[in-house]
């Protein structure tokens, strides 16, 4: 998508991304990523919030948080209008090259164990499943976790 404008997470924007991440990612469980907890991570110096937009409409978010070695994905959505056009690519691109940039080299994430074409995704980006944690999510629903080692090469090509 060529018009889409990736850029850092404004406090403003947190009522926002909380209730998308309530309708797109958490749908089906208690709200766990609330307006604070998105605050948070907006102003914590280990964090990073990015939006993505599309002709000023906000087309989906992620959010990273950094440590010393790996840094971890906590959270990405799409927009159902803004699926399938390489708005979760360009979002997860950034955030792994401000890891690289920071000297962290390995990703890590979770996502929900029924959730196939998640998982797809992040195989295409050469993330690889290295575990699963039963009743992960609330104690309702199983989760994957992946990882990806960044100084490894993606094996999908960047679109």
């Amino acid at each position: 998508m060529p018009d889409l404008d990736v850029q850092l997470a404004r406090r403003r924007d947190a009522a926002q991304l909380a209730a998308m991440s309530r309708r797109l990612v958490e749908a089906g469980l208690d709200p766990s990523w609330t307006v604070d907890r998105i605050e948070r991570h907006i102003r914590h110096e280990d964090s990073v919030v990015v939006t993505a937009r599309a002709r000023n409409q906000l087309a989906g978010f992620a959010i990273m948080q950094y440590g010393d070695t790996t840094a971890h994905l906590n959270l990405l959505a799409v927009e159902p209008l803004f699926r399938r056009r390489g708005v979760g690519r360009r979002l997860v691109q950034w955030l792994e090259e401000s890891a690289v940039v920071a000297g962290t080299f390995t990703v890590s994430l979770e996502l929900r164990a029924d959730n196939d074409v998640a998982e797809r995704f992040y195989e295409a980006l050469g993330y690889r499943e290295v575990g699963r944690i039963r009743g992960y999510y609330q104690r309702v629903e199983d989760a994957i976790r992946m990882r990806r080692e960044l100084s490894v090469p993606s094996a999908a090509p960047a679109r």
